[in-house]
């Protein structure tokens, strides 16, 4: 349902110790404007964030086990207050952890380095009937409802709680067990399997 497009030629990592992700098409692009970004640890946001820093060669300082603003602020305040974070983030976010952090004194400096943009379909490229949609990103139901219209046979599986709160209300929808693609393959394929019996 999205395109990704760089927005950024160059990351300043001038006076910063930490960088923070909080997802996996952010590492992904900083490692295509400028891999030095791996000379720096790492706080990943999101077990695929994690695993494809890793991947790529960079060295993950902390990973929260969830993605709650008081939770990470908290983390953040209690491990890392002393150091300089640079956030290399899409250009919407669906969570503003910069002013978060600001109420708990914390400073975080931002870099725009991508953005998501919706896909085009045509009407006759509608899910058929009885079809099971997975939601990765507020992104992804903002770009389907831009194509499409919802219909009572569809079921959205959704990566995560921050996804959940833009889907309408009018939609059935289960959560993955992770927030993870591939959990939420696994948990569409199980809702498939079911509606067969």
């Amino acid at each position: 349902m999205i395109s990704f497009s760089l927005l950024a030629e160059e990351i300043d990592f001038k006076n910063i110790d930490i960088l923070m992700f909080t997802s996996k098409q952010a590492v992904v692009s900083a490692n295509e404007i400028d891999t030095s970004w791996k000379n720096y640890p790492c706080i990943a946001i999101g077990k695929a964030t994690k695993n494809k820093i890793e991947e790529l060669g960079g060295e993950v300082l902390y990973a929260p086990k969830s993605f709650y603003g008081k939770v990470l602020a908290h983390d953040i305040q209690e491990n890392f207050s002393d150091k300089k974070l640079l956030y290399l983030r899409p250009k919407k976010v669906s969570f503003n952890s910069k002013a978060y952090l600001k109420k708990q004194d914390i400073e975080l400096r931002e870099a725009i380095i991508y953005e998501t943009s919706c896909l085009k379909y045509l009407k006759k490229e509608k899910p058929l009937i009885n079809a099971i949609i997975i939601f990765t990103s507020p992104s992804t139901i903002k770009c389907f409802f831009n194509n499409f219209e919802w219909d009572s046979s569809y079921t959205a599986v959704l990566i995560g709680k921050a996804t959940q709160k833009h889907l309408p209300s009018c939609c059935d929808y289960v959560l993955s067990d992770e927030p993870l693609i591939d959990a939420c393959v696994e948990k569409a394929l199980k809702i498939r399997e079911n509606n067969a019996k």
